[in-house]
């Protein structure tokens, strides 16, 4: 396990409004997923799915231009003080403008994760930027990071995966 230390530091202003998804957003998540490399593309259905029965739990990031992000998550059932974001997703036209910190910032503050103090992820080793907004984060919370291998690539199959590593940030007080 590796532990990083942080200090707390204040968000960036946003440009975008952020709610929760509705069904409507299902298509329009889904393209912009797919828009997303390296992310992993789920169906249709399963982002539908997220918008109608996680809704509480995930972030839309809406700009002039539409949808600039999405992020999916929901909270540990085993541990209801953790919540795991699946998918952080940017509009590859507003990257670089903080907007992955802005919305999970957003997230952690929604009601459905009242009493959550534990945030948990998995990013692969050559995802440097999504490993780089986490490490932000923890120092935004002015919370610890810890890292250990989760899903190996035999976890995979025959997909060509690279591991998958557990990022937990905590505890935290918002």
């Amino acid at each position: 396990m590796k532990a990083r230390s942080t200090k707390p530091v204040a968000p960036a202003p946003s440009r975008s409004l952020f709610r929760e998804p509705a069904k409507t957003d299902g298509a329009a998540i889904f393209q912009l997923i797919r828009a997303c490399p390296p992310l992993d593309l789920n169906s249709p259905y399963a982002y539908l799915l997220l918008c109608a029965h996680h809704a509480g739990t995930c972030v839309v990031a809406e700009s002039r231009d539409g949808l600039a992000g999405f992020i999916s998550a929901y909270r540990l059932p085993e541990a209801p003080d953790t919540v795991f974001v699946w998918q952080v997703a940017v509009a590859p036209a507003a990257r670089g403008q903080g907007l992955a910190l802005q919305m999970l910032t957003q997230l952690l503050s929604r009601p459905a994760l009242a009493g959550c103090c534990w945030l948990e992820t998995t990013v692969t080793p050559s995802n440097r930027n999504s490993r780089r907004v986490f490490d932000r984060l923890a120092t935004q919370l002015g919370a610890s990071v810890t890292e250990d291998e989760f899903f190996t690539p035999e976890d995979f199959q025959d997909q060509h995966h690279e591991p998958e590593m557990l990022i937990r940030i905590g505890p935290y007080m918002l």
